[in-house]
């Protein structure tokens, strides 16, 4: 089954070029069949590009999928176009009274602040208890991710040294997780942050499982089945070029930075990268649209109770 998303929204036709199954609401209309709706709150600067790579993973799985573009109500995006986000969002103030089978919060570039300096962050609290009750599985991304497991955990993020920039190799530690079905005994992730949550804090935690880490870049992906969330702190969504993107702005503006790691061939900026992550991308969010869709209830409007 495909993605349904706006015929007009930009990720329908990247999707539809790379052969990822997406339909108009017209057709979805005439399936006899209840889609799963994830929401997707993007507090990405570059909401296009962030859309387009969410809306591909969670678009490759056989189920329908309806997904909803959400965002912060009173802040303000500087980098998409004003005609975009009126058109395609909806401020979270909005759609607080409907029920979601999955959110994904993603992160943000705003990692120097405390948490209570960012100016959304009363909203965003209270998105993280709204999920408690009206969304069956969540999962926060980066910053996102972060964010969360401090709102309910109190687990702190720490600042770096220097920043973690690069594809880093993670260990599988739950081989018997469902969310790791298919995955490989280890893998490489990219990594592009400048905190770090720390693994004794996390275990430190009743409840909280981590399922992915790493000895260079510490913990990964965390289970929390009391909250009926995940929290990543890396990037399994980026494209291919999104840290050459990265790398290449900050080369451009003076901004010191390392070569990402173990991402160029032979650490040569001047070679394309390799994408070395993509297939345990999909296998993650497939997995996790699998799982919301063998315990969601089919009635929405039973989600939370």
């Amino acid at each position: 089954m495909p993605i349904k998303l706006p015929e007009n929204l930009p990720a329908y036709e990247v999707l539809q070029r790379e052969g990822v199954m997406v339909m108009s609401e017209d057709v979805a209309l005439r399936q006899d069949i209840r889609p799963l709706r994830i929401g997707l709150l993007n507090l990405m600067p570059k909401k296009i590009q962030t859309e387009n790579q969410f809306a591909r993973l969670i678009g490759a799985t056989p189920l329908q999928i309806e997904l909803s573009l959400i965002r912060m109500t009173e802040h303000r995006t500087r980098n998409t176009a004003a005609e975009h986000m009126a058109e395609f969002y909806r401020p979270f103030q909005e759609v607080k009274s409907e029920k979601f089978d999955g959110l994904i919060i993603t992160g943000a570039p705003i990692e120097h602040l405390e948490f209570d300096e960012v100016t959304y962050w009363d909203e965003l609290r209270e998105v993280f208890d709204w999920t408690q009750t009206n969304v069956h599985s969540t999962f926060g991304v980066c910053w996102g991710g972060m964010a969360m497991i401090n709102h309910f955990h109190g687990v702190p993020k720490h600042m770096l040294e220097r920043k973690a920039f690069g594809c880093f190799r993670h260990q599988n530690l739950a081989p018997a997780s469902p969310y790791l079905r298919g995955f490989s005994d280890d893998l490489l992730i990219p990594v592009s942050r400048w905190t770090e949550m720390k693994q004794e804090e996390i275990d430190a935690v009743p409840g909280l499982r981590t399922l992915l880490g790493s000895e260079e870049v510490g913990p990964c992906l965390v289970e929390d089945p009391c909250h009926r969330a995940l929290y990543i702190f890396n990037h399994f969504e980026y494209d291919s070029d999104t840290l050459k993107q990265e790398y290449d702005r900050d080369v451009a503006n003076g901004t010191p930075i390392n070569v990402p790691v173990n991402y160029y061939p032979d650490d040569d900026p001047s070679k394309p990268p390799q994408n070395r992550w993509r297939s345990h991308a999909h296998l993650l969010y497939g997995n996790w649209i699998n799982e919301i869709y063998q315990s969601t209830p089919y009635d929405l409007n039973e989600i939370g109770g």
